[in-house]
């Protein structure tokens, strides 16, 4: 499986939408993307997760890394995913106190900081 990644603006938010599995094959091409949306000024990121079938402990340390990038400039990370397998990585890692964590793209879109 291959990863697809495809940004849009919303107001003042990017979107990330990823679809396929974020492992350690596919991971920097996703990390790729959010250092370059950092470089270009984009500071209020949403990764939406939906379309994601498989995350491993690479996937979550591009994740981390990227809230670290936009932290450094005064900026949020919010991720929206509301399939049970993949939320349970995230509880079971403690990231969910890490992440803000919505159910779709326009609640994490609305989300004030």
């Amino acid at each position: 499986m291959d990863l697809s990644l495809s940004t849009e603006t919303v107001g003042d938010r990017t979107v990330v939408r990823v679809g396929g599995e974020i492992d350690v094959y596919t991971a920097p091409k996703l990390r790729e993307q959010l250092v370059e949306l950092v470089n270009d000024g984009s500071f209020h990121l949403v990764v939406d997760m939906e379309g994601v079938d498989f995350l491993d402990s690479t996937g979550l340390g591009v994740l981390v890394g990227g809230l670290k990038r936009v932290r450094a400039h005064e900026g949020s990370l919010r991720l929206v995913c509301n399939q049970e397998r993949i939320l349970k990585i995230f509880r079971i890692t403690g990231l969910t106190k890490v992440f803000p964590i919505h159910t779709t793209v326009e609640e994490a879109v609305q989300a004030t900081d």
